[in-house]
C-alpha cells in the first residue's frame, strides 16, 4: 500500500508542472499587434468615407472597441485587446459601408433628378 501512496505522491510534482503550464500558455497570448493595426485602417477608412456623418454611431462604437483594445493590450490583457479589435474592425467597416451606401443613395438621386430636368426639357422642346 505505501508503494501505491508512493506512485501517487510522485505524480503530484508532474501535475503541478502541467498545471503551470497550462497558466503560462494562456498567459502568453500574442500581442495582437497585427489586428490592431488592421482596426485603426479600418477606423481611419470609415472616416475618411464620411462615416462621421453617415454613420456616427457605428463610428463612435469601433473608436471606442478600438481605445479598449488599446487599454487591454497596454495590460497585456491580448485576449481582450484581440477580441475588442476584431469588433472595432467590424464596426469600422459596417460605418464605411453605410456610408458608402448613403452617399451613392444621394449620387443615385441626383442623377435621377438630372434626368427628370432632362425629360422636361426635351417635351417642352418638342411642344
Amino acid at each position: 500500500m505505501q508503494e501505491t501512496v508512493t506512485n501517487v505522491g510522485s505524480f503530484k510534482p508532474l501535475a503541478v508542472a502541467m498545471v503551470a503550464l497550462g497558466v503560462a500558455a494562456c498567459a502568453s497570448v500574442p500581442a495582437p499587434t497585427a489586428q490592431m493595426a488592421v482596426s485603426r485602417t479600418a477606423v481611419e477608412d470609415a472616416q475618411r468615407a464620411g462615416a462621421t456623418e453617415h454613420a456616427p454611431v457605428e463610428l463612435r462604437d469601433a473608436q471606442s472597441k478600438l481605445s479598449e483594445a488599446t487599454a487591454a493590450a497596454a495590460r497585456h490583457d491580448n485576449e481582450r485587446a484581440r477580441r475588442l479589435a476584431e469588433e472595432a474592425e467590424a464596426d469600422a467597416r459596417l460605418a464605411e459601408a453605410k456610408a458608402q451606401t448613403a452617399k451613392a443613395r444621394a449620387a443615385a438621386a441626383e442623377l435621377q433628378q438630372g434626368i427628370l430636368l432632362l425629360r422636361r426639357e426635351l417635351e417642352r422642346k418638342a411642344n
